[in-house]
C-alpha cells in the first residue's frame, strides 16, 4: 500500500502571489481557504519566529477543508541554542500555544537547526527525547531540519529512527540532501525553482520530484512535501503541478 503524498508551499502571504496564484481583486481574508482549495498542505512559518493565538489555529483550522493539513515550523527559541539539552521549556511552550486546535489537520513539527549547528550526540539525542510523542491523546509527529554536514553521521540517522523521528530532506539547495528514511513518513522541502521557469521547475525535473514521492511513499509512508524559497513566486504553480503529477 501506498501512504498519502501532500504537497504544498510555505505559508500563504506573500504579497507578489497577488494576480499571479491570487486572481486579482480576492480579498486577503480568502487567500488560505483558495490556497488549501489548490494544495494539500502548507507549512506555516510564523510559529518558527514566535507563538501564536489558540484563536489563530483555530481560525486555520476552520478555513480549511477536511483533508488539509498543516505543517508547522518548531520556535527558534528551542533549536537555536548552544545546548539542546536546556530547550525543554521553549518546547513545552509551543505545544501548550494552542498548537493543538488544529485537530486532526495537524501534521509535522519540523524543527529547523542554523547551518552552524553541528552534531553532538549527546546534546542532539537529549533534545530528541524532549519531543513529545503525543499531546492530549493525539499522536505528534517529529522531523528535524539539520543543516551541516556532519549530520550525515550513522549515529545522526540512528538516533532519529530510534526516536521516530524523520529527517527533512533538502532538495536543490546549498544544504546537506540526506535521504534517510527514519520512520513512517518523509519530508521533503525543495528549493530550485527558478525565475526562468513558468512553473518554477521544468516539466523534467517536476517530473523527477513526482516519481521520487510516490517511491517514497511505497510501504505506507506519508509523504509530505513543500516547494519552498527559489523563486518563491513560482512556488504555488510548481506545488500545483507536482500535485497533477502524483494524481
Amino acid at each position: 500500500m501506498a501512504g498519502r503524498i501532500r504537497i504544498g508551499i510555505g505559508g500563504w502571504t506573500y504579497a507578489p502571489w497577488r494576480g499571479t496564484f491570487y486572481p486579482p481583486g480576492l480579498p486577503q481574508k480568502r487567500e488560505l481557504d483558495y490556497a488549501a482549495a489548490r494544495l494539500s498542505s502548507i507549512e506555516i512559518n510564523g510559529t518558527y519566529y514566535g507563538s501564536q493565538k489558540p484563536e489563530s489555529f483555530q481560525k486555520w483550522h476552520d478555513e480549511t477543508p477536511d483533508n488539509f493539513v498543516f505543517a508547522l515550523k518548531g520556535p527558534r527559541f528551542a533549536t537555536n541554542r548552544r545546548v539542546l539539552a536546556e530547550a525543554g521549556e521553549s518546547v513545552t511552550r509551543f505545544f501548550e500555544s494552542g498548537v493543538l486546535q488544529l485537530g486532526a489537520k495537524l501534521g509535522p513539527v519540523n524543527w529547523q537547526f542554523m547551518a552552524t549547528k553541528t552534531f553532538e550526540p549527546d546534546d542532539f539525542a537529549a533534545f530528541l527525547a524532549l519531543l513529545p510523542k503525543s499531546d492530549g491523546g493525539r499522536a505528534i509527529r517529529h522531523a528535524v531540519e539539520v543543516r551541516h554536514e556532519s549530520f550525515r553521521a550513522p549515529e545522526c540517522a540512528a538516533l532519529v529512527r530510534e526516536h521516530g523521528v524523520a529527517i527533512v530532506q533538502a532538495g536543490d539547495s546549498a544544504f546537506p540532501e540526506i535521504a534517510e528514511a527514519t520512520t513512517d513518513f518523509a519530508y521533503l522541502r525543495i528549493m530550485g525553482t527558478s525565475e526562468e521557469e513558468p512553473l518554477g521547475y521544468s516539466p523534467a525535473a517536476l517530473d523527477r520530484w513526482a516519481v521520487k514521492a510516490r517511491e517514497l511513499a511505497t510501504g505506507s509512508r506519508d509523504v509530505f512535501l513543500y516547494v519552498i524559497s527559489g523563486h518563491k513566486v513560482a512556488n504555488p504553480a510548481a506545488a500545483m503541478a507536482l500535485i497533477e503529477r502524483v494524481g
